[in-house]
């Protein structure tokens, strides 16, 4: 008996040093192995990120100021926080030597928060006491260039991946990016003839200005220069041939481009002048890029602007008048907008004015993806009643939502073909992927849309202020646009937290069950009273202080009817808690007793297959001798 107990004691020290050692042989062996299980591929680094960190010209030092510390209070942050870290140390594990990475806690009054501030990442206030939190990352390069993330919002972590491969490329091509200007429309400011005065450029384009290297181009143009890289086009009113040629070879080379088109330009003057301001109520402020939109695989509709009664506001069309809702100028929420899209993730308000709409055109070889929609009570209106429009209230008459969603902007990618297949250029087919985003609308960019002057005080002169994220939407247009297809091809991925779906869809279905209960408990409640109203009007004694034994058995009857039901709620309660008691013993199996087990058997069958193997060898060395 002592015998068999020491052997059983033995085997179980033998397996307790075999899984020790299969670990820690697994940890020496298997470094630097990585394999993604997850649902989501949440810690694959994407393919353009990997090429970002490839093409890195020279080192680029990243440093991480992290307040661990404080963020154990926080476990939201905290988790984030861990997963920002990891995600960095994977980002320099394959960078060959080319991210350098610190990670920093910075203490209160210590050189690494002054440093923090430095680099660009700010402390922020936190908890009752207010202790400053950092949760940001700057990096640097040896020409003195500097980037940061002030700090990692949790509700962005979808687009982690996309704002650190940014910073990255950004420390590695530290030249403004070049974006070609090709407008239309007075966006530049100048000489005003309808007011004889100056005015003030657009503010979308002037903040363009100082973010990017912007450079204006006319309408002549034969080709576009090759350190172009992005075209911006706005309003593109009857564009000479040679342009358009000039536009498709820049597309074909694989240029990025945004383009903004409208069936009615607010803004567009129309040929009005001092002499003859009517003019432009007249004339034709639309336009379209024909050939070259339909090359790329979309569809506009030049004489059809989109209504919306769940979008229209409330303007005054002149000075002392109360708003009217016009169902054309629409202020679209977060709602309307692409929530997996780098460029208009985290926006609110859009606001369009007579805005078309878009359509991906069948058979086209691009991929087609909504960034702005309509709500489901759209629906167009011919451009010919806004010529005279008095009151905007008349657009509902007769007015009939299709129930289709329209797409106001869009983004549009793949190999294209030549819009102009015997023209003079050198490119019939795509050399790089297109990369376009196209807007049916050119007054989102005009001021008085998203914009509202500040009075001048004491503290400074007069400013703007934003009212709708229409000027973050094309910055950020410009921004994603401007990087390498690369950076563009690295998309939002699904969130790391992930819920209990099993626990929540037991606990749904229990409180189900809860919810049938209780509606049956009121109407039985319900019922008895009845009852009890009906037998005290046919007492024959009404002084209402003696209970008729039908009464008393009705009451009585009621509250054994009430306890019952309220014993089967309890056990639907203790039902729901012990579904997910067994569902955490089963996941606690698996994860403690199955998985290891597993690796264990098959770390056993490895090791088992190795030693017959040698054994093998060993046979045939020996009979091998003389």
């Amino acid at each position: 008996m002592k015998q068999r107990t020491l052997l059983g004691r033995s085997a179980l020290l033998a397996l307790a040093v075999l899984f020790i050692g299969i670990t820690v042989l697994s940890t020496w062996a298997l470094r630097g192995w990585r394999l993604d299980l997850t649902e989501n591929n949440l810690y694959t680094v994407a393919p353009g990120t990997q090429r970002i960190l490839d093409a890195l010209p020279e080192p680029v030092n990243l440093h991480y100021f992290w307040s661990a510390r404080t963020a154990g209070e926080y476990p939201t942050l905290k988790n984030y926080g861990t997963r920002v870290s990891e995600f960095l140390q994977e980002l320099a594990a394959r960078s060959n030597g080319k991210l350098r990475l610190s990670i920093v806690d910075p203490q209160p009054f210590s050189a690494e928060e002054d440093r923090a501030a430095e680099l660009g990442v700010e402390g922020v206030p936190i908890g009752a006491g207010g202790e400053t939190f950092f949760f940001g990352l700057a990096g640097t390069n040896s020409t003195d260039g500097r980037e940061s993330i002030g700090f990692f919002d949790p509700s962005k972590e979808e687009f982690l991946e996309y704002d650190v491969a940014k910073l990255i490329q950004q420390l590695g091509r530290p030249d403004k990016p070049v974006v070609g200007w090709l407008s239309s429309l007075p966006m530049g400011g100048g000489f005003d003839p309808m007011s004889g005065q100056s005015r003030e450029p657009w503010y979308v384009y002037a903040q363009a200005a100082e973010m990017f290297t912007v450079r204006d181009l006319n309408p002549d143009l034969t080709a576009v220069d090759a350190d172009v890289d992005v075209l911006a086009i706005v309003h593109p009113k009857s564009l000479p041939l040679a342009a358009q040629q000039a536009i498709d070879q820049f597309a074909l080379r694989g240029g990025r481009l945004l383009v903004f088109i409208d069936p009615l330009a607010e803004q567009d003057p129309g040929g009005a002048s001092p002499d003859n301001p009517l003019a432009a109520m007249a004339a034709d402020r639309s336009s379209q890029l024909g050939t070259l939109l339909g090359a790329w695989g979309v569809d506009f509709n030049v004489h059809e602007v989109i209504g919306d009664l769940s979008y229209g506001m409330s303007v005054a069309m002149r000075a002392g008048e109360a708003p009217t809702r016009h169902i054309a100028i629409l202020g679209l929420d977060s709602t309307s907008l692409a929530a997996d899209d780098v460029v208009t993730n985290g926006l609110g308000t859009i606001n369009l004015a007579t805005s078309g709409y878009l359509t991906p055109r069948e058979g086209a070889t691009t991929h087609f993806e909504p960034l702005l929609q309509s709500s489901a009570v759209a629906g167009p209106l011919p451009v010919e009643r806004f010529a005279m429009l008095m009151d905007p209230a008349s657009l509902q008459d007769g007015f009939a939502p299709t129930g289709q969603r329209y797409v106001f902007a869009a983004r549009v990618t793949g190999n294209i073909k030549s819009a102009f297949p015997n023209g003079p250029g050198p490119l019939r087919e795509s050399a790089q992927p297109l990369n376009l985003i196209v807007f049916a609308d050119t007054d989102l960019l005009a001021d008085y849309l998203w914009l509202r002057d500040v009075p001048p005080s004491f503290f400074g002169p007069r400013a703007k202020q934003a009212w709708a994220h229409n000027g973050d939407l094309v910055w950020n247009a410009l921004d994603n646009l401007a990087g390498t297809a690369d950076l563009i091809s690295v998309r939002g991925r699904a969130s790391y937290s992930r819920p209990f779906e099993r626990v929540d869809a037991l606990r749904r279905e229990a409180e189900g069950r809860l919810r049938s209960k209780e509606q049956e408990l009121e109407a039985q409640l319900t019922a008895t009273e009845e009852k009890l109203t009906a037998l005290q009007s046919q007492r024959a004694d009404q002084s209402g202080l003696i209970l008729t034994p039908e009464q008393q058995q009705e009451i009585e009857r009621f509250e054994a009817e009430k306890l019952r039901i309220r014993k089967d709620l309890r056990d639907v309660r203790a039902g729901l808690n012990e579904d997910i008691r067994q569902l955490g013993n089963r996941l606690k199996l698996v994860n403690i007793v199955l998985v290891p087990a597993i690796f264990a058997f098959i770390a056993l069958l490895a090791a088992l297959w190795r030693r017959k193997r040698q054994a093998a060898i060993l046979l045939v060395q020996r009979s091998a001798r003389p």
